[in-house]
């Protein structure tokens, strides 16, 4: 019977319209910064469906959601999917949110074929997945996964210093669960790609092997602020213009290590932010990224000499701190073959596909058997209003992460 499984396409598409009405912006994305009220809107949704779909609701301590499908054996470790709601300040409806209704329609699609899997079910929601309101970013999964301890997650504050403990409790989720420890027999996100890979090789489903290691760092460059007409140049300390070397750098960083390096700077504050004083003191990141954990670590030494070069030329102090380090990630084989087989089975053009985003299945995979499944998104576009996917293929994704969950669920 499990073979004649399929979900609902237009089911799913209708919960993914309905949702993204919560944060909609006007080029057809989602403002849907985590812990904010529309945060908290979107979680108030997403149970009340669960709870329609006969599911048991947990909130743990970070304010994860777990909504639990029962199986044959309830003794037995579930099998989970999930990914996040929260969104990027100018974000797009898909990125996070299409793994979370995925999830749940995965479980809509089991009642409506009154299909019982031997192993429990559940749909997860993880808090802070972005990282764009509470760096760094997947720090929910993170503590659930032990990297982070629960003090450190609820710590986390944004640039007005909330923090996420007092923002939790603030939306009425700061749940009474234990963060962890507690065995998952297998986990699986489906995500829209967010580059362009899948679509230009015209294949339906990518088969996630791993995803690239990533280093994010904080930098302060600190000078001295004064008037910009009567300081004459040779003697300014401006700290604007060592971070504009050092934003140069970075990028020269990310060509010289191709094809996978990827490295950015995506936040600059300047301060005192006056157009007639030169900048006394400029704060911002870096992200870098790459598969091979050696040459991510030589691009991190490099961004690093580039900074204190910029520093010591201009005449400034510098800050240079790393504030968050996620290893690349190999995923476990059962679960990637059991994506290949669900995607086969349909007849779906896949291929393997290495991420070049962290998602909280980077996390679970320390903690549990993880996969992933990916659907192409439209010119590769992401973390962007315009971005978008298919309802072909957000059916399709969901199709094959139906049938790779049964066929964990069903492994005793």
């Amino acid at each position: 019977m499990a073979t004649n499984l399929r979900i609902n396409a237009d089911r799913l598409w209708d919960s993914l319209m309905e949702m993204a009405k919560i944060g909609a912006t006007e080029k057809g994305g989602v403002c849907r910064l985590a812990l904010t009220d529309l945060d908290k809107q979107a979680r108030d949704l997403f149970c009340q469906w669960a709870k329609e779909a006969g599911c048991t609701i947990k909130i743990d301590k970070m304010g994860n959601i777990f909504a639990r499908r029962p199986g044959k054996d309830n003794s037995l470790a579930p099998v989970m999917t999930g990914s996040h709601i929260d969104s990027q300040p100018t974000g797009g409806k898909f990125d996070g949110i299409y793994g979370v209704l995925a999830g749940l329609e995965v479980v809509r699609t089991l009642n409506d074929f009154n299909y019982e899997t031997a192993r429990p079910v559940e749909v997860a929601v993880w808090t802070n997945e972005e990282g764009s309101r509470f760096a760094p970013a997947m720090v929910a999964s993170g503590v659930f996964a032990g990297v982070f301890d629960l003090d450190y997650g609820l710590s986390r504050a944004d640039l007005d210093g909330k923090t996420m403990g007092e923002e939790l409790k603030r939306i009425g989720y700061a749940g009474p669960e234990q963060v962890g420890g507690r065995e998952i027999f297998a986990f699986f996100e489906t995500h829209i790609e967010q580059g362009p890979i899948l679509e230009v090789e015209k294949k339906t489903i990518g088969v996630v092997q791993g995803a690239q290691g990533q280093r994010w760092f904080e930098v302060t460059m600190t000078g001295q602020e004064a008037h910009a007409g009567p300081t004459p140049m040779k003697v300014r300390k401006d700290a604007l213009v060592g971070a504009a070397h050092v934003v140069t750098a970075v990028n020269r960083i990310g060509h010289e290590n191709q094809p996978f390096a990827c490295a950015t700077v995506g936040l600059i504050q300047s301060s005192p932010n006056s157009r007639n004083t030169i900048p006394g003191k400029v704060f911002f990141t870096i992200d870098l990224r790459h598969p091979e954990d050696k040459i991510l670590s030589k691009m991190a030494a490099e961004a690093k000499a580039a900074a204190e070069e910029a520093a010591k030329k201009n005449g400034l102090q510098l800050d240079f701190k790393e504030i968050w380090y996620s290893p690349p990630v190999k995923f476990d084989p059962s679960c990637v073959a059991a994506v290949k087989a669900g995607a086969e089975e349909l007849g779906y053009a896949s291929m393997p596909i290495i991420s070049g985003a962290g998602h909280d299945a980077c996390y679970m995979n320390r903690v549990a058997p993880t996969g992933m499944v990916f659907i192409p998104c439209e010119d590769g576009i992401s973390h962007n209003e315009v971005e978008n996917a298919t309802r072909e293929d957000c059916g399709a994704g969901c199709d094959v992460l139906l049938r790779a969950m049964v066929e964990r669920a069903n492994a005793v």
